[in-house]
């Protein structure tokens, strides 16, 4: 069966369509603009998120801080939840790259709603920053759907309030499926939305930022600033198109495998699983046997070729991540390798 890596969707490996499509994908130079390949994965991500343009990037990080860095002026506030990416997993990057200060929403479930933003808005004041944006996200860190009327709510309070959203819609396609939704619905609550082909989505590296063909066009100069300006990147590109056309419609089997994994962990005796939060590909569960040690924990897997995050997540929670990689007999595998750790404790 080989390695089983349930550390993140970003394990993927490339298929051996996209293999063959980045050995004879057609290239240019991208900074002057006449990259072939990567001028139809920019126009192919424009059109599913029924925006005017789009922009190539490195990574889902630098998709946000060069949304951000376009949006806003040095020294304006933008709002976010406390869990979110953007604030949590990127170094701090807004406050480093664009002098950004933070307002953030700080909500059991994670979700930033129009009465955060309302309140968290700050008042025409000499004292305080300017708000500047709002910053949501769909799928969330914790692995849940935001629906789609509440993400509409907060970006209506945003708009009528006067300033810009970014959704940072790394997972936006396994959101989409979740909500039964297009994600031209989900894109349509910002006036900006990144998303990943990285995640899930098995290509090798890239993510798409998405806007007005004026916001792309700054965008693409903050790009620059970043370092993120490509040359022969149609090699890149050649993936994301298959990513987006053909990937998108088979990540209901990873939201299968996960509920699957879910069911069955929540079986295990010392194994504490909240079912109804296993809305996309990710699994969180809870460890409650005694002498249940994290490192020892991996340790065992690993000696069943089963590759596992190291330390538990935030309040003690593990995460298993299903992707393309992972097969249902996989699953099987990995619960089987659970219940006779757990048993040997």
């Amino acid at each position: 069966m080989g390695v089983i890596d349930l550390r993140s969707d970003t394990v993927t490996q490339p298929t051996d369509e996209m293999r063959a499509a980045m050995a004879g994908a057609e290239l240019g130079d991208d900074v002057y603009g006449d990259d072939p390949t990567v001028n139809r994965l920019e126009a192919l991500a424009a059109k599913v998120m029924g925006k005017e343009a789009a922009l190539f990037v490195t990574s889902g990080t630098q998709g946000n801080q060069v949304s951000i860095m376009t949006h806003i002026q040095r020294g304006e506030e933008i709002i976010a939840g406390v869990q979110s990416h953007i604030i949590h997993y990127e170094a701090g990057a807004a406050a480093r790259l664009s002098g950004a200060a933070y307002a953030l929403a700080d909500n059991p479930d994670h979700v930033v709603y129009a009465a955060d933003v309302r309140r968290l808005t700050r008042p025409s004041d000499i004292h305080f920053p300017r708000t500047g944006l709002l910053c949501l996200e769909n799928a969330l860190c914790d692995g849940t759907a935001v629906p789609l009327k509440t993400m509409r709510a907060s970006s209506e309070a945003a708009w009528e309030l006067g300033f810009k959203v970014h959704l940072d819609g790394a997972r936006i396609f396994n959101a989409a499926l979740t909500l039964g939704a297009d994600p031209k619905e989900l894109a349509a609550c910002a006036d900006s939305v990144m998303f990943c082909v990285s995640k899930g989505l098995c290509a090798p590296v890239g993510s798409l930022v998405c806007g007005t063909r004026e916001f792309v066009e700054q965008a693409r100069r903050n790009r620059k600033v970043l370092g993120g300006a490509m040359r022969q990147a149609g090699v890149l590109a050649a993936a994301g198109i298959i990513a987006i056309e053909k990937m998108t419609k088979r990540l209901w089997e990873d939201h299968e495998n996960a509920r699957y994994l879910g069911e069955k962990l929540a079986r295990i005796p010392g194994i504490k699983v909240n079912e109804e939060k296993i809305h996309i590909n990710m699994v969180f569960w809870e460890a409650a046997a005694p002498g249940f040690d994290s490192a020892d924990f991996v340790s065992f897997l690993a000696k069943r070729n089963i590759k596992a995050s190291g330390v538990p997540r935030g309040g003690g929670l593990y995460r298993m991540v299903t992707h393309n990689g992972v097969s249902r007999a996989a699953v099987d595998a990995v619960v089987e390798a659970v219940k006779e750790y757990a048993a040997g404790l």
